[in-house]
C-alpha cells in the first residue's frame, strides 16, 4: 500500500513522512480516526514507507523487495492484530490471517461489518482475547528478520478488553526498533493504560469533495451519482464503496416524489409507494432515510439563513430554495424526527410496510393538516 493510493489526507501523508525524514518515528502511535477515513490504509502505507528500501521523498518506492511482500501483506517483519470471532479459546490473528489478507486486499477501508462476512461469524462477538495478547508478545520478542523495523498494526484496539493490560510492558519497553500502530475509531472505548502509552494522531474525514472525485475517477459514477453518494455518506469511503454495490437509484428523486404525495395526500398512490419502499431492501431503506434526515437538515440550514453552510448539487439545492416555501423550522424538525426514528426501527427490523406507512401517515399530518404534536415545537433562543 502506497500513500498515492490513499484518498485526501493531504496533511496526515506529509506529518508521517515528515517524522522519518526527521527521525522522530514514535515506538507507538495511535492513528485516531471515524470509518472510512482511511486509518488503517495509512497505517500499511507508513509500514511500507518505513521498511521501504528505497525511500521516495514523498511515497515508498513500490518495487523493491519489501515493497513487493507489503504488497502482498506477507513481509516477516510485519503483523497484524484485529478483532475475530474465535471458536476455540487458543485461536490468534494468525488463525485468521489468509482471510485477512483477502479482505484488505478487496478494501483497505473496510470495516467490522465487511471483516464479519469474510469469517464463520454466526452469533459471537468479535474480541481480541488473551491468547492473542500472548502471541504478539511472542512475536515481538524478536529483532526485525530483514527491515530496519519490526511493525505491528492492531487494528480495532477498542476490541481488547482487560486482557490487554498483558501489552502494557512490550508497549513501553519494546525491543529496539519494535513498533507498534493502533488503528482505532472511538478513543473513549481504548483502555486508558494503553491510550496514555501511545502518541496519538488524529485523522480526520475524508471531504465529500474528496470521495465524490474518488468515485468518479476510480468507480466511473457520473457527477451526479458521486455527488450524491458522497454528499449521503458524509465523508466515510467505507460505506459509500459499500454503496456502490446497492441500487442505484436516486434516493434524491424518491424523496421528494415521497414527499409531494404526502403533501397533495393522495392516499392510494402513498400506499403504491409505500409498496415500492418495502421491496427496497434493508439496506437501501436505510440509505433513503439517511438521505431525507440530511437533506430536511440542509433545508433547516436554508430556513436559519445559513444557506452558506448547505453543500447540496445545484439540482438539489434549487429543490432545498422551493421547499422552503412549504416548511418552516417547526415542521422540519417534526418531519426528520420521524425519519430518525424510522431509521432506528428498520435497523432492528421492523415491518417496513408498516413503518413507512406509518411515517407517511405522519408526514401528511404535519404537510397537509399541518399538524404539530405538542412539545415539538421549535422555539427559538
Amino acid at each position: 500500500m502506497q500513500f498515492k493510493e490513499i484518498v485526501g489526507q493531504a496533511a496526515t501523508k506529509q506529518r508521517l513522512l515528515n517524522s522519518v525524514a526527521e527521525n522522530r518515528v514514535s515506538h507507538a502511535q495511535l492513528f485516531l480516526g471515524p470509518e472510512g477515513s482511511g486509518s488503517l490504509a495509512l497505517a500499511v502505507a507508513y509500514a511500507q514507507y518505513l521498511s521501504c528500501e528505497d525511500k521516495q521523498p514523498d511515497d515508498s518506492c513500490g518495487v523493491c523487495s519489501s515493497c513487493r511482500k507489503y504488497n502482498k501483506l506477507m513481509h516477516p517483519d510485519l503483523h497484524f492484530s484485529y478483532p475475530f470471532f474465535a471458536k476455540h479459546k487458543d485461536d490468534t490473528a494468525l488463525t485468521f490471517i489468509e482471510q485477512w489478507r483477502e479482505a484488505f486486499g478487496a478494501n483497505p477501508y473496510l470495516n467490522l461489518d465487511a471483516w464479519r462476512g469474510y469469517l464463520d461469524a454466526e452469533n459471537k462477538q468479535a474480541n481480541i482475547n488473551i491468547a492473542e495478547c500472548h502471541q504478539i508478545i511472542k512475536k515481538l520478542s524478536f529483532k526485525p528478520f530483514e527491515s530496519a523495523y519490526k511493525i505491528l498494526i492492531l487494528w480495532l484496539p477498542e476490541y481488547l478488553d482487560k486482557e490487554g493490560n498483558a501489552l502494557l510492558k512490550i508497549i513501553e519497553e519494546p525491543q529496539p526498533n519494535t513498533l507498534f500502530i493502533l488503528v482505532a475509531q472511538n478513543q473513549d472505548q481504548i483502555l486508558n493504560t494503553i491510550l496514555s502509552r501511545t502518541q496519538l494522531i488524529k485523522i480526520p474525514c475524508l471531504h465529500s469533495a474528496e470521495v465524490k472525485e474518488y468515485l468518479i475517477d476510480q468507480h466511473h459514477q457520473t457527477e451526479d451519482a458521486a455527488g450524491e453518494i458522497a454528499y449521503l455518506t458524509n465523508g466515510n469511503l467505507t460505506e459509500a464503496l459499500t454503496m456502490l454495490q446497492q441500487d442505484t437509484k436516486s434516493y434524491h428523486e424518491l424523496f421528494v416524489q415521497w414527499l409531494r404525495l404526502c403533501f397533495s395526500n393522495k392516499g392510494l398512490e402513498v400506499l403504491t409507494f409505500v409498496d415500492s419502499f418495502a421491496k427496497m431492501g434493508r439496506e437501501n431503506q436505510k440509505n433513503f432515510l439517511r438521505y431525507g434526515i440530511s437533506f430536511i437538515r440542509e433545508c433547516c440550514l436554508l430556513m436559519a439563513g445559513a444557506g452558506n453552510l448547505v453543500h447540496l448539487p445545484a439540482k438539489e439545492l434549487e429543490t432545498a430554495q422551493k421547499m422552503t416555501n412549504v416548511l418552516d423550522i417547526n415542521k422540519a424538525q417534526y418531519i426528520s424526527t420521524e425519519l430518525e426514528k424510522a431509521h432506528y426501527h428498520v435497523e432492528r427490523n421492523a415491518n417496513p410496510k408498516i413503518l413507512f406507512l406509518d411515517v407517511s401517515l405522519q408526514i401528511i399530518k404535519i404537510l397537509n393538516l399541518k399538524t404539530i404534536p405538542s412539545g415539538s415545537q421549535y422555539i427559538p433562543s
